[in-house]
């Protein structure tokens, strides 16, 4: 077997593209499903047009940018063990 077939299918780059297309289908669909589904919301925010997917985006920025953050701190050099 060649590097590129001991690649897991996530990491192959004609997969890329796939991944984009079918992560970007769900979202269209859950945005489209709540024109389906009635919705009671407890707060006054949570009545905006997809405010639930837009919540969920920005809050795994949030993480993101976080676990961004703690890493800088956290970060030890790659010899942290040999010494």
């Amino acid at each position: 077997m060649n590097e590129m077939e001991k690649r897991h299918w996530l990491y192959r780059g004609e997969n890329l593209k796939k991944i984009w297309i079918g992560g970007s289908v769900i979202l269209l669909l859950t945005v489209i499903a709540e024109l389906l589904v009635k919705l009671h919301p407890y707060f006054k925010i949570a009545e905006v047009f997809a405010f639930h997917a837009i919540y969920g985006l920005l809050s795994c920025v949030a993480m993101i940018l976080f676990a961004k953050l703690l890493g800088f701190f956290i970060k030890r050099r790659d010899d942290y063990y040999d010494r």
